[in-house]
């Protein structure tokens, strides 16, 4: 319902200005309400996305043919979506662009046994949408116990994040044997290679295009996306750390790994010991007396 009075001999322009309103603004006609069928469409549009968040309008709308059988065009589900304020999930910015200039290495992990904590890290970058934009994050793995082992937020896809990480993680945890990344042009610049290069750390790079070479770093993105950002939708950057930190610290102590037959990765990487091994006959043959021994004395007390 219109709030001027078109029959009035007050003016149109007159009325929008005592309504403190534009005068575009009444000629403009309502809305219509949204009716039942299009609620029940947006509710299942929901339930779609939430299943399959990397679904556009034209697969949302296959499968509210094929599932529901209902017959909706493509730009009927679009403007659904877009009044839901939902899209599909897919790619923004590429974070592994290639210098050519830059000295590319082999891949090394190609049928190694990893055995132990430290023996292989591994590194990348990955994209966080805000309301004000993107930034990056980078994080450093531990691919034996599937521990972070530092990381950084930054604004910029310059190098200088993914150093001071590494940088980091060298002085809490010690250096590994090997480190992996993509051929992106943080990894390969001089300041990075100048680090892995000075503690004698092996360097290994993915196949250009590969990324299941860097399996375990692309398996933690998927975790702390679906787990955490997408879920929380952070506004700001500032959010993006606090809520990052604290899912670093949850995925660090306190959740299951799959992996790791449902242990924590920080207990795994910090509870790891080396098996011990007895060279000498005559010291095996003293630890079988004594075990002897104990099972002797068990035996003896349980029997009084």
């Amino acid at each position: 319902m219109s709030l001027l009075d078109f029959e009035s001999r007050l003016s149109v322009t007159k009325q929008c200005q005592a309504l403190k309103i534009r005068r575009g603004k009444a000629y403009e006609k309502p809305k219509p309400e949204i009716n039942d069928r299009d609620m029940m469409i947006m509710r299942l549009i929901l339930m779609i996305h939430d299943e399959l968040p990397f679904y556009g309008c034209r697969r949302i709308r296959y499968e509210l043919r094929e599932r529901f059988s209902l017959r909706v065009s493509k730009d009927k589900v679009l403007k659904l979506m877009q009044m839901l304020g939902i899209r599909a999930l897919g790619p923004k910015p590429n974070t592994s662009r290639a210098m050519k200039e830059h000295k590319k290495y082999a891949y090394l992990l190609r049928h190694l046994t990893i055995d132990k904590p430290n023996h292989v890290w591994s590194t990348d970058i990955t994209y966080i949408e805000t309301k004000f934009g993107f930034c990056y994050l980078v994080a450093i793995v531990d691919w034996y116990s599937r521990a972070i082992l530092s990381y950084r937020i930054s604004n910029t896809m310059e190098s200088r994040f993914c150093v001071e990480a590494l940088e980091e993680a060298i002085a809490k945890y010690g250096a590994p044997e090997i480190f992996n990344t993509d051929q992106g042009s943080q990894f390969t610049c001089r300041a990075f290679i100048e680090v892995l290069e000075t503690n004698n750390i092996a360097i290994s790079m993915d196949g250009k295009g590969r990324a299941t070479d860097n399996a375990v770093i692309e398996r933690f993105w998927r975790n702390i996306k679906y787990e955490d950002i997408f879920p929380n939708q952070y506004k700001t950057m500032q959010e993006v750390k606090d809520g990052v930190a604290k899912y670093m610290v949850f995925y660090n102590n306190r959740r299951p790994h799959s992996s790791l037959g449902y242990r924590i990765p920080m207990k795994v990487y910090s509870n790891f010991s080396l098996p011990t091994f007895i060279s000498d006959p005559g010291e095996c043959k003293i630890n079988e007396v004594k075990m002897n021994l104990r099972k002797k004395s068990l035996l003896n007390k349980l029997a009084c």
